[in-house]
């Protein structure tokens, strides 16, 4: 999608690259043609200030310099990133003892590049996960900009400032919300015994690890973070074609993906225990 975009150059709007698609300049490549030249609505000078810049852009996909692209397009359409930029991608979530006051800190963190799940936990090896993000060129969260990435940052003192797609606004400009849970029923995807585990249940399940080192209460507070990373994924995936269906270009349409297997199962027993100890249902 990034080789027919055209929105992140100075002067075009969203309403200019459409009339730019409909004249049939529908890629870079064509814009550079002769072709291009002879259809572009642009006068001599703008086009040749254009023309250069596409000439660099070209360079930076080739050189995979994903920042540049999350510098110039608008963050609206950062969701064009994600094919050209999804095999150095990373979906990133992480659980934490709460909202960020004094004293909270990261419990555990997920991070699944499409192939292998990665899991951190705190007191073992939590401290990889800050490096590790900063092997990735494209970060993909939900709600990532408000929480999980500040958050990071914090902890670690890095910047893990990389370019980063945050589905929750994605979603919620195609009509999507209700935060991460209500996002992926309204998509179709089952959480199975996890539906209604959430990020104060994720509290939960960490003190009842530290208090009890209940090794059921991690194995499901991992699966539970997993998932969140894992659906990103398909969330993302499905953002895309539905984006992408509202361009002239819908044969770009992505394949679902297969989810990886996990290591970690629900303990189905504990969270109904916890839910009547602390929810009285």
């Amino acid at each position: 999608m990034l080789r027919r975009s055209f929105v992140h150059l100075p002067g075009v709007g969203t309403k200019t690259e459409r009339s730019l698609w409909e004249k049939g300049i529908v890629s870079w490549e064509v814009f550079l043609d002769e072709r291009g030249r002879s259809l572009c609505p642009f006068g001599q000078k703008k086009y040749d200030n254009l023309r250069d810049l596409i000439e660099l852009c070209r360079e930076r996909l080739d050189a995979a310099d994903a920042d540049y692209f999350a510098r110039t397009m608008p963050p609206r359409l950062l969701w064009r990133l994600f094919a050209d930029f999804r095999t150095s991608a990373a979906y990133v979530d992480i659980e934490t003892t709460g909202l960020g006051s004094p004293g909270d800190h990261i419990t555990t963190a997920a991070v699944y590049d499409g192939t292998r799940v990665f899991h951190y936990i705190h007191g073992e090896n939590l401290d990889r996960l800050s490096p590790d993000l900063m092997r990735y060129k494209l970060l993909i969260t939900y709600n990532g900009t408000c929480f999980d990435l500040p958050f990071i940052r914090n902890s670690f003192g890095m910047p893990v400032d990389q370019a980063h797609i945050d589905l929750r606004y994605v979603l919620a400009g195609l009509g999507y919300r209700g935060g991460l849970k209500g996002c992926e029923k309204s998509l179709g995807l089952d959480r199975g015994e996890l539906d209604g585990v959430d990020g104060y249940f994720a509290v939960l399940l960490w003190n009842e690890y530290r208090k009890k080192r209940s090794r059921k209460a991690l194995e499901t507070l991992l699966a539970y973070n997993i998932a969140d990373v894992v659906n990103l994924e398909n969330l993302m995936v499905q953002a895309f074609n539905l984006e992408a269906a509202n361009t002239p270009f819908q044969e770009l349409r992505l394949a679902p993906p297969t989810p990886p297997a996990t290591d970690f199962q629900p303990d189905g027993d504990l969270i109904a225990d916890l839910r009547r100890r602390h929810f009285f249902f």
